[in-house]
């Protein structure tokens, strides 16, 4: 099976008047389908252009990027756009829920981007999604009415709905408290054993040591890359839920 994501001499520059900052500079990384990477490095080590630019936020200055079969590298906004929607999956530091919106709804968003039609299989979807990330008493609740975790778990399930090749989670515990942190890591742990893979930038190691890899960056430039060969383990991975989220995903949205 070929990687999910493979990146080759991939250079970013950014041109601010007569400056040009060097973001990234020929980096090539390869990851595998079920991989769970943790991203590092200090301010300004260019690991949050890298995941804007897996995320096609953004397009590199130079390099080759494949998503899957996709050479998504000189793609154009909508492409790109459509790339996004499809075949990626996003949680952010801030969850990003639209205060508005419900549970229900906010986990749909997605597939409103796709331009599918919201029916109630689309519907019954995206709530026994809510309930599997623990949410299904809270189904016509708004974010305001949530506490962090229980956002963070929203943005999860949202993340989740189009079944995307990859996760990519930015600083998915900087808002929280260290229990709550532990119950989202442990769940992202959960949907990486049930085969998603996942990207994650963290400044925290403690958070890092939940991932089978771990990415250092500085100056742009990968600076190490290695295999965690006892990452965290969460003891209650269930089979049940495993199966529960592959069956639920198994069916394709029209």
């Amino acid at each position: 099976m070929p990687p999910v994501v493979r990146i080759e001499h991939l250079t970013k520059h950014y041109f601010l008047e007569s400056v040009t900052v060097r973001a990234l500079c020929d980096v090539s990384l390869t990851v595998e389908q079920g991989e769970f990477v943790a991203l590092m490095g200090p301010s300004g080590s260019g690991k949050s252009t890298l995941l804007n630019l897996l995320g096609c936020l953004d397009r590199p200055t130079d390099g080759t990027y494949i998503l899957g079969d996709d050479d998504i590298s000189h793609m154009d906004d909508d492409r790109l756009s459509e790339v996004r929607s499809r075949y990626l999956g996003f949680i952010f530091q801030s969850y990003n829920l639209l205060p508005q919106y419900t549970v229900v709804e906010n986990i749909e968003v997605p597939l409103l981007y796709q331009g599918c039609r919201i029916t109630e299989k689309t519907r019954q979807r995206c709530i026994q999604l809510a309930e599997l990330v623990g949410l299904g008493e809270r189904l016509d609740h708004r974010p305001m009415q949530l506490s962090g975790g229980q956002q963070q778990r929203v943005a999860i399930a949202r993340a989740l709905v189009n079944d995307p090749h990859v996760i990519l989670a930015d600083e998915p515990t900087g808002n929280l408290d260290s229990r709550t942190s532990e119950e989202i890591m442990q769940m992202l742990i959960r949907l990486n054993e049930a085969g998603k893979t996942i990207i994650m930038v963290t400044h925290e190691n403690d958070i890092a040591a939940w991932a089978k890899r771990v990415i250092r960056m500085r100056d742009g430039q990968i600076e190490t890359d290695d295999r965690n060969t006892e990452p965290r383990i969460v003891q209650d991975v269930s089979s049940a839920f495993v199966s529960a989220l592959n069956s639920l995903l198994s069916e394709a949205i029209q």
